[in-house]
This record gives structure tokens, sequence and C-alpha cells, in this order.
């Protein structure tokens, strides 16, 4: 079964820190992307980061700046979301997403909660 699973959220101060991680498994091939979208409560899901197979990275204007999206093995499929400077504003759900394979199939992993207080 291909599926992502995250993990690392939790619940911190403003200025604080967390690192989400993603892990893929099952048959995930040619990756194109992978990335960080999040969603606050009673908002639209939005897109936060992404990583490119080339290593290309981009992200949203609102954590430019203060969130970093890398792999240490793209191989093993795994991509990390280390988020420094926290506002309660990040507070949200955040969830992996991949893009891979001829048809470009999109996967959503279940999500991780992260709560930042002021």
């Amino acid at each position: 079964q291909v599926q992502l699973v995250e993990s690392g959220g939790g619940d911190v101060q403003t200025g604080g820190s967390l690192r989400l991680s993603c892990v893929g498994s099952g048959s995930i091939s040619s990756l194109h992307t992978m990335g960080w979208y999040r969603q606050a409560p009673g908002k639209q899901r939005e897109w936060v980061a992404v990583l490119t197979s080339g290593g290309t990275t981009n992200y949203s204007d609102s954590v430019k700046g203060r969130f970093t999206i890398f792999t240490v093995n793209a191989a093993k499929n795994t991509v990390f979301l280390q988020m420094n400077s926290l506002k309660p504003e990040d507070t949200g759900v955040y969830y992996c997403n991949a893009v891979h394979g001829w048809q470009s199939s999109v996967l959503w992993g279940q999500g991780t909660q992260v709560t930042v207080s002021s």
C-alpha cells in the first residue's frame, strides 16, 4: 500500500521550533515533488513549501525565511520541514504531499497537528 506518514507535530510557544517528517512507503515511483500544505481551523488547505526531484525548493511568502524543506536521502522518499520562529498563525494541520509517476499521481498523508500558542 502506497502511503505518506507524517510525524513531528505538537504544541509550541511563539518563537519556538518544530521539525516535521514525512516518510513515503510502498511503490512510489519517479518522485517529482514532495511538499507540505497546512489547514487552519475554518480555512482552506494552503500550500507551504515544495521540494522538487532536482533539489529546487520554493516557499509561500508567509513562511519564507522561517521554514526549510529538505531531504537527507531522496531515494527513501522522506522529506522534512524545519519550522523556526513559529507564530500563532502557523497553527493548523500539516499535510505531506507527493507527486509521482508518469501520471503525476498525488499522494497525501494523514496530517499532523501543529499548535503555536502566544
